[in-house]
């Protein structure tokens, strides 16, 4: 699986985006995440979903803000992200894995991750 994320760009506090995790080669995998790694930091957990049941989880600093969904038709994941702050910004990165474990927010779990794609929220 080959993923291509796309949609970042600079925005004001506020402001919203929206990510899109496309697919191409085999069949999209039945988990996909998004991750992030801000600036001098490590890469965190954001978002996932699974794609058979559409079932979705996200970490405590996004809840309410961002909204991960799916269309399998078009193999893409998208994420919604409203209400951004400066302490959004960072290279976003989705991630798909081919069979479901337990844990959902940890690299790991995860065979095939995508290029990144940077979003800056200025204040």
């Amino acid at each position: 699986v080959q993923l291509q994320a796309s949609g970042g760009g600079l925005v004001q506090a506020g402001g919203s985006l929206r990510l899109s995790c496309s697919a191409s080669g085999r069949t999209f995998s039945r988990l996909v995440g998004w991750f992030r790694q801000p600036p001098g930091k490590d890469r965190e957990f954001v978002a996932a979903i699974t794609l058979s049941t559409g079932s979705t989880f996200y970490a405590d600093s996004v809840k309410g803000r961002f909204t991960i969904s799916r269309d399998n038709v078009k193999n893409t994941v998208y994420l919604q992200m409203n209400s951004l702050k400066p302490e959004d910004t960072a290279v976003y990165y989705c991630a798909a894995a081919q069979t479901l474990r337990i844990t959902y927010d940890t690299e790991p779990t995860y065979d095939n991750w995508g290029q990144g794609t940077l979003v800056t929220v200025s204040s």
